[in-house]
């Protein structure tokens, strides 16, 4: 067919299918419900066949949000909740532009996505059209190269299928992430015959259920012979939690995850010695310095910088560390690991299990929850966790907010001082030592290596849809809030019982802190007081203030598990209360100090 005489909007027969509507299909086959995006004139044909899927009942629907990053965050959220695909669109022009960060932070973070944003005609290309974003204009292809596992123009209506299978394949394969289809809007708008796949999807999707039996029947034999073994558990863990924790249990080892794996695992778990990393516990740290370890098992872990307190050696990254995974690009960062653990993690602790159980005991064992707030782990300040000050002091609120919200309530915190003060102090009151566990199964998220602002915002509204009427809560800060806040209308429209936790000191709280911790100016971090809770109200969604630990009482007059829409609290935190980033700022400290040293030598010479 001859660019030149494609159709564009509106010259379509009657009930023809074009391809917008083929795409729909493959949407379809992968029970993908929603397509978080702004429509504009590109992209048209795709909201013209979401129209058509919205109106027969099955297939994604169309989710409308307020900046195409949001988007991105919501695709995110949604994934994380029920492990299908992430799908958003954008318009050409600025609304690709804008996706840009979005996508970015779902491939730091390994997040299947499919990103379809539209393209002028054709016969355009060159021509200055409005929005051109082809190789010939604002090259946004090129934009998003760095950040995709596969992007491409789509050339011709004869390219789409291919591409667009080829696309599925690389995001939900073996090392998984965002892909990117540019599609001009007549190859959009393009008859097809049947708007039906010719190629079965899920059957060209990669299964992972390999097991190297061999290899765990060796790593049984290391841990029956160890003298002390530590799980370390990170966001992979989910594919097998409840087998991970009852071999724990088998081999009585103490649980540490990363900031990613916590949620996971009870904070009442008698074994669960806390988090390692980014605002983690100190009793994690003195877990793994323990002499008398010899065995350090890390399950489905991406060790980055925050996740091993800048690859400390003398805890994490050393020769007793067994790494299992079934995502090979994590391996790259534990080449000193004495035993590497390939293939499907489910698979791999069923067999640990089976043979475990042969070897050690003859049944599993039983374990209860510890008392509320008795844990076997360490906070940093537990008069700050108790008090009684206004304004209040962020740790109060973390402990507060499980008093208040349900057991199943979902945490997603926000990058920046609102996820160190939860990834420290928010312990829910999680009672499940080992039991049922499904994707989604996670009471705390946070995504720790790009750390977006207003990650959390959007990631908070995609799981909220995910989940249907469960509670979600959102912990963000009051710069984050002033970025991405007009997400919250999307709630609104869509009556999620979605609950935002804005912490609220005037200032870039991280920045601010950080700044002092490290020594450095004191400059650009603050911003104006702002009253939230009035702005959620003006939005229309519920809005409160809280100003101290008793103020959490006014929620007792609403019916949390069956909200009908959002609610904001605008809580005013202590703004001279200091953040559990001292690990972190430690580290700054040490790169300055040693690029000081290495300039000085330079000058010497």
């Amino acid at each position: 067919m001859n660019p030149e005489t494609l159709p564009i909007v509106g010259q379509n027969p009657a009930n023809q299918p074009i391809m917008a509507d083929l795409l729909i299909s493959y949407l379809r086959e992968l029970q993908v419900e929603y397509v978080f995006g702004i429509p504009g004139g590109a992209i048209e044909p795709l909201y013209n066949a979401l129209a058509r899927s919205e109106r027969c009942g099955s297939g994604p629907r169309p989710i409308t949000v307020r900046h195409e990053t949001g988007g991105a965050f919501m695709a995110d959220g949604y994934y994380c909740q029920t492990g299908k695909l992430g799908v958003c669109c954008a318009t050409t022009g600025p609304g690709t532009t804008n996706i840009v960060t979005g996508v970015a932070s779902a491939y730091a973070n390994h997040i299947p996505m499919l990103v379809i944003t539209g393209q002028t005609a054709l016969n355009s290309f060159g021509k200055q059209a409005f929005q051109e974003s082809s190789c010939t204009g604002i090259n946004t292809l090129a934009m998003l190269e760095p950040c995709t596992r596969f992007n491409t123009l789509v050339l011709h209506p004869g390219q789409f299928e291919l591409k667009l299978v080829t696309a599925l394949m690389n995001a939900l394969g073996p090392n998984p992430g965002p892909v990117h289809l540019s599609v001009p809007i007549d190859v959009m708008n393009a008859p097809h015959p049947t708007g039906t796949p010719q190629y079965d999807i899920k059957a060209l999707l990669p299964a992972l259920s390999s097991v190297d039996s061999g290899t765990v029947a060796k790593l049984v034999e290391r841990l029956n012979a160890a003298n002390k073994t530590i799980f370390v558990l990170g966001e992979g863990s989910r594919h097998a939690i409840s087998d991970v924790i009852l071999a724990a249990q088998l081999l009585q080892a103490d649980i540490i995850t990363t900031p990613q794996g916590k949620g996971l695992v009870s904070p009442y778990h008698p074994l669960y010695k806390g988090v390692i990393g980014f605002a983690g516990h100190q009793s994690a740290v003195q877990s793994l310095r323990d002499p008398e370890v010899d065995t350090i098992v890390c399950v489905g872990a991406a060790l980055s910088e925050w996740a091993t307190n800048a690859w400390d050696s003398s805890t994490l990254m050393n020769q007793r560390l067994i790494h299992i995974d079934q995502e090979e690009h994590n391996f790259a960062m534990t080449p000193m690991a004495n035993m590497h653990v390939r293939g499907s993690i489910a698979g791999t602790f069923e067999t640990l299990l089976q043979l475990l159980s042969c070897e050690s005991v003859e049944t599993f064992p039983e374990v209860s929850a510890k008392p509320r707030e008795q844990w076997s782990f360490t906070i940093d300040d537990p008069a700050g966790f108790q008090s009684d000050t206004s304004p209040i002091h962020p740790a109060r609120v973390m402990r507060e907010l499980p008093n208040y919200f349900p057991r199943n309530t979902r945490y997603i915190a926000e990058p920046g001082n609102s996820f160190a003060w939860a990834i420290h102090y928010l312990h829910p009151h999680d009672q499940r030592m080992r039991g049922s566990r499904n994707f989604g199964s996670t009471l705390f998220k946070t995504w720790i290596e790009f750390a977006s602002m207003g990650w959390a915002i959007g990631n908070a509204v995609g799981a909220a849809l995910a989940l249907k009427n469960q509670p979600v809560v959102c912990i963000t800060g009051d710069g984050s809030m002033l970025m991405s806040g007009q997400e919250i209308t999307v709630a609104i429209e869509h009556k999620l019982p979605l609950i935002y936790i804005v912490l609220n000191d005037n200032a870039l709280g991280m920045v601010k802190h950080g700044q002092r911790l490290t020594g450095a100016e004191r400059i650009a971090w603050e911003i104006p007081r702002v009253d939230f809770a009035a702005m959620a109200r003006a939005m229309g969604a519920k809005g409160m203030r809280i100003e101290a630990a008793k103020d959490f009482e006014q929620l007792k007059a609403f019916d949390i598990r069956n909200l009908d829409g959002p609610m904001l609290l605008d809580v005013v935190i202590d703004p001279e209360a200091v953040p559990p980033i001292t690990k972190r700022t430690d580290v700054l400290k040490e790169i300055a100090v040693s690029k000081a040293a290495g300039s000085i030598g330079e000058t010497e010479k």
